[in-house]
């Protein structure tokens, strides 16, 4: 079996693999420097099983030292180069990666006990192919750490392509459209895209710095969008109409608000919202955006079950496991195959899920459980807030109580009287905030909301 890149080379040799600064580079062209890489990272002495962290932000770079670890059994390690020097030397002291390729000649910590490669990206060699073993471990990527710690998630080549296909069973994806790689590859929302686009004989089309997003959208053949709502919050601010070209829209990352979702049915695509995870390669349910914000419906390829509210699930997108500091792989499964989410969801009479958020996000309030996620997606029906986390704050008389950290378009912090009425309308009135504080300024490396560290700001706060 060849890579779906080398696959695409072969049947669509000329058919540009990848657009940087609005230059395009051919499957071929693509294939060839691929080639080229693994001659030059087994000459600088990569071995089978090798790890190789890859520091830097989406480029060029990355795809190609990406399809040469698939090509040559390597594990490709993204990692955040907003992650600070110190994280990043735990971080891959802790996986036991030797190898390492940092185009940021400002961070010298990083390879004083490890080997920096330096090869040279514009060579290409016209040689035999690899045949690759798709179910062989090929990737690590870092969980959002919302248990403190990241755990780092092992995938194979198989469970990508399981993903992508059953994804573009909905999200149809052609050798002429175009998808913007705007989530970074470090998570797996990005490497999905990569993925998706090679298998597809599509354009992966890279982030230009020299240009904001609504000027790409406009210059280059954008057909595909993957965003999180805040991305999508400041588009529609900004320049709604550089949106006119999309044709397939896909959000997740967090609940969607209904004002958003309102300005979305004004435009002329296809909005879809997804539910997924990086332990599942992605996405695992899809659907069009609905006023009643579920997730959609399950994708091929996947299993859900949920068990006492919790959501369970299995099938072929499915990790290989948590690698562990030993080099031993946790499963994290039971007996039958099922890993646990940890979320909280139902499905709908049309066999739609809805998330209800984290099952450790739940607290008791006068002796009723309390889900966060719910108030906050109640909270983001109001056409003032764009941003909402509720938590919970000890009380003598009920235990807890809720309350509320909130970004608003206005910038001012709601009035509890005010909001009361309109709150009512959507959640039992015991789990409506009875304090709202503003949203503090932190810098979060990832795309999510760090939840807890958001919490920890306001609560210093107090």
């Amino acid at each position: 079996m060849l890579s779906p890149l080398h696959q695409s080379a072969q049947h669509y040799p000329a058919t540009i693999a990848l657009m940087v600064q609005g230059r395009g580079i051919s499957y071929r062209q693509l294939s060839q420097q691929v080639l080229s890489m693994g001659q030059q990272l087994r000459h600088g002495g990569m071995s089978p099983g090798d790890k190789l962290a890859c520091i830097a932000g989406n480029c060029a770079e990355l795809i190609t030292l990406y399809w040469a670890c698939v090509d040559n059994g390597w594990l490709f390690c993204p990692l955040s180069p907003k992650f600070p020097d110190s994280q990043l030397q735990q971080l891959m002291q802790r996986l036991s990666i030797t190898h390492l390729w940092c185009p940021d000649d400002q961070r010298p910590a990083l390879w004083a006990q490890r080997q920096r490669l330096e090869p040279d990206f514009t060579a290409m060699l016209n040689g035999p192919i690899p045949d690759i073993t798709p179910h062989v471990p090929v990737d690590v990527i870092l969980t959002s750490g919302s248990s403190g710690v990241p755990k780092a998630a092992l995938h194979s080549l198989a469970g990508h392509i399981a993903n992508a296909q059953g994804s573009h069973t909905l999200v149809a994806l052609r050798r002429d459209d175009g998808w913007l790689a705007s989530l970074p590859i470090f998570h797996i929302g990005g490497l999905a895209i990569i993925n998706r686009c090679a298998l597809a004989a599509a354009t992966l089309i890279l982030p230009d710095a020299a240009l904001t997003l609504a000027q790409q959208l406009k210059r280059d053949p954008i057909s595909h969008l993957s965003l999180v709502a805040a991305q999508l919050q400041q588009l529609l601010d900004e320049a709604p109409s550089s949106l006119a070209l999309i044709k397939y829209l896909l959000l997740g990352g967090s609940a969607i608000s209904q004002t958003l979702l309102t300005r979305l049915s004004l435009l002329d695509m296809q909005v879809f919202t997804s539910y997924g995870m990086t332990e599942m390669g992605s996405q695992i349910t899809t659907g069009p955006a609905t006023q009643d914000g579920s997730s959609g419906k399950l994708l091929p390829l996947r299993e859900l079950q949920i068990r006492e509210g919790v959501i369970w699930v299995r099938g072929a997108t499915l990790f290989l496991g948590y690698l562990q500091d030993d080099g031993s792989i946790d499963s994290a499964t039971d007996a039958d195959g099922w890993f646990c989410s940890k979320d909280r969801g139902y499905w709908d009479t049309q066999g739609r899920l809805h998330i209800q958020g984290r099952a450790d996000n739940m607290f008791i309030c006068g002796g009723e459980n309390i889900q966060p996620e719910e108030v906050e997606n109640a909270l983001k029906r109001h056409e003032d807030i764009t941003e909402a986390i509720v938590f919970a704050q000890p009380d003598a008389r009920f235990g807890n109580l809720p309350a509320a950290i909130v970004k608003t378009r206005s910038g001012h912090i709601p009035d509890d009287a005010a909001l009361k009425p309109f709150l009512c309308q959507h959640i039992a009135g015991f789990k409506r905030p009875r304090h709202y504080y503003p949203w503090p300024e932190l810098a979060t490396p990832g795309l999510k909301v760090q939840r807890q560290q958001v919490i920890a700001a306001v609560k210093e706060k107090m």
